[in-house]
Order: structure tokens, then sequence, then C-alpha cells
């Protein structure tokens, strides 16, 4: 690897960071139940320490995202919480409301056509937003479940009005450097349509709701035919794309660490981001890499630290195309040219140049491996396994 390739790539990695997910460390499951890890996380201490070992392996994870209903009890602190999160050597990233396991949910929150219950779901959005504001986190960052499963259940076009009059009350409430992450799904839980369903309508929300707001991409939320990178890329035009949720999908819906189905569209959504900054001057958008998984089968921080690796990778594989190259292959017309320089890039073992970019900094040039022999999974198993078994933890039932 000459001296200029591997100046590109600690340029691109020094730039470089990814939030992790706090309830990617707990036990997690599907509507079946759970497959208990000893080693998950059983609290927020618990989950904050875990991120900061992978921060501490990658160097490149300061930030962890929480769920208010899952991280945060009634009547804590929010200066504690920050001193928890320093403690393990990291910082409270984006807060993600909880509109979706309430009972009283279950025909939807912020489009339900019951004015108590949307006036509830929005109490709880704007108190998520001052909690951001109490944890020093700048980011706000919104999925719901809501829709119908049936023809008919309710007025699609008044669950859309419901939704922007309420996002548009959200934004007045956030202070002057919080962003507000409006994400889509194209299914699930509702059977017959989902309120936010693709790029477009959260696109439409949240122009309609302010400046602060923007789109979030979760990469598995797509049909498995859908061009992300089209999607990406419309959205960098605009200046629209705010964050990316990262994992990878084999439908729609999967939390599988990201690369392991199709490696090759990462790069791809990458791509137009580099390619997007070097048609800036080499001035890159402000945009939000945040990790969504909840691991069932492969071992929760192990995954993580995967995931992470793995983006590293592939963020800086779509850094060394010649992007000025390809401009003019692309005015030319040459299809061939145009799209050996994306595989050439693609092809190229970084594997060395990261590792020395890791060693530069202080950091294990194989960071999995480096878990592996900390010894702290061993240690946090017993402790936690031994914790579960006074809380009387089982695997009965629920995703989260």
């Amino acid at each position: 690897m000459n001296q200029e390739i591997q100046q590109r790539i600690d340029e691109a990695l020094d730039h470089f960071e990814i939030e992790l997910p706090s309830w990617g460390f707990a036990d997690t499951g599907t509507r079946f139940g759970k497959f208990l890890q000893d080693g998950a996380a059983l609290d927020l201490a618990d989950k904050l320490a875990d991120a900061g070992q992978v921060n501490q392996l990658t160097g490149c994870c300061p930030k962890v995202a929480t769920h208010v209903l899952w991280d945060f009890k009634e009547g804590d602190d929010p200066k504690e919480v920050v001193a928890l999160a320093a403690k393990a050597g990291v910082q409270i990233g984006s807060i993600n409301p909880n509109l979706f396991q309430n009972q009283e949910y279950r025909l939807g929150s912020l489009c339900n056509a019951d004015t108590r219950i949307r006036e509830q779901a929005s109490q709880h959005v704007i108190d998520s937003i001052k909690l951001g504001q109490a944890v020093n986190s700048n980011v706000v960052s919104l999925w719901m479940a809501d829709g119908t499963n049936y023809p008919g259940q309710d007025s699609i076009r008044g669950r859309k009005q419901r939704l922007e009059n309420t996002l548009g009350e959200f934004h007045g409430h956030l202070a002057d450097d919080q962003l507000f992450l409006v994400e889509y799904k194209p299914f699930e839980p509702a059977f017959y349509h989902t309120d936010i369903a693709d790029w477009g309508m959260s696109y439409i929300y949240a122009k309609k709701m302010g400046p602060q707001a923007k789109v979030l991409v979760d990469t598995g939320h797509h049909y498995q035919a859908q061009n992300i990178e089209q999607i990406v890329a419309w959205l960098l035009d605009d200046e629209m794309l705010g964050g990316f949720h990262f994992n990878d999908r084999r439908y729609a819906d999967d939390d599988l660490t990201l690369g392991s189905i199709d490696p090759y569209q990462i790069f791809r959504i990458f791509s137009e981001i580099h390619g997007y900054a070097a048609s800036q001057g080499g001035k890159y958008p402000a945009i939000e890499y945040m990790v969504d998984q909840s691991h069932n089968l492969k071992p929760k921080m192990e995954a993580m630290i995967e995931t992470v690796t793995a983006a590293q990778e592939l963020y800086v594989k779509a850094a060394l195309v010649d992007y000025e190259q390809l401009q003019k292959e692309q005015e030319a017309g040459s299809i061939i040219d145009a799209e050996r320089l994306l595989k050439k890039a693609f092809g190229t073992d970084v594997s060395g140049a990261i590792a020395e970019w890791r060693k530069g900094r202080g950091l294990a040039p194989d960071p999995l491996m480096a878990f592996r022999e900390s010894g702290y999974l061993e240690k946090i198993s017993t402790d936690r396994k031994a914790r579960r078994k006074e809380l009387g933890i089982t695997g009965a039932g629920g995703y989260a």
C-alpha cells in the first residue's frame, strides 16, 4: 500500500464515527421469544460499559444511542446518566422515543384517531426532546409502528394530516443544535399500510416539519430490489440526508451484521457520499452514522465489532475511488471503464492499511481478536449470569 493511498485511508477513518445502539447489547428476541446470552447487558450501566469496550477497541464509536423507555427510569438524574457514560468512555448519542409498546398504541400513536392517545404520544416525544437536551444529545430519532391492518380501518389521509400537525409542533421544542430524524419502514407490524412507509414520505414529513428535520435511512428497511444508493443520492442532492441505521437485510427488516449479505451495496452507498463530497470540493455533509442491530444468535459484542470494522473497511474502499476520473468516464459514456473504477476500489485489500491506522492510534490491529483475548466477555458473563438468576429473568416471549 503506497503512502498516498495510506494517507487517503487515514483521512477517511479519522472523520468516520459510528454510534452504537444500547439495545444491541441487551437480550432481545422475536415475537416468539428470546435466546438469552450470559454476557448480555441487564441495565444501562452494562450497556454503556459494553459500548465503551467496543469504542476502546475500534476507536470510532464515541456515542451510544438510547431508547427512552428501555434505558431511562422515572426520576433518573440526567447528570448521573451523563457521568455514567463518561465513566465508560462514551457519551449519550441519539434519543429514541418509544411509541410502539404501550397498549394504548394498538391503533397507532401519533396517527391515532383518538385525540387523547395522540396527545400522550406527543408528550412522550416532547419529553424525549427535552431529555436529549439534558444529557447533551443533539439528535432525536423517530421511528413509529403506526399503520393499519385492514382496508377502511382508518382514514389514510386523516392519519397523514394528524402526523404532519404533530411533527410541526415538535420542531418548536428543538434546541438550536438538535436534529430530528424521521425514519421509515415499508411494512410490519401493520399489514395493510404503514404511515411512514418509504423515503419519500419521510422526506415530505421532514420538509414540512422544519429545517432541523431530515431523513433517516435504515439500510434494512427496504424491499430486496430497492436501489438504496439512489435514495441516498437524491437525499444528498436535496440536503435532506440526516443519518443511517446500519445493518444488512435478506428481506426488508433485518438486523444482520453490516455487509453480511451484500457488502457491495454498502460500498455503493458510501461511494455516493464520497462522490458527493468530491463534487463539493472535499466538504462532507453532516451525517449521523448509527448501528441498529439486535442479535439473538451471534455474540452481541463480537457482532457489534464485526459491523463496525466492516463499515470502516467499506467506507475506506469507497474513499479510494478516483471520482475525478469517474466523472470523466461518465461524461464520455464509458460504461465499462466507469464501472471498473468502482470494482477496482471495492476489490482493494485495505486490511493492512486499516491495521496501520489502528496501530498509529494505539489500537490493536484486529479489534475482534483483541476482544477475545481481553477476557472481558468471560468476566461479565459470570457476573451477569448470577444477576440474571437473582432477578428471575427468563427467555419467555417479547421482543425487548
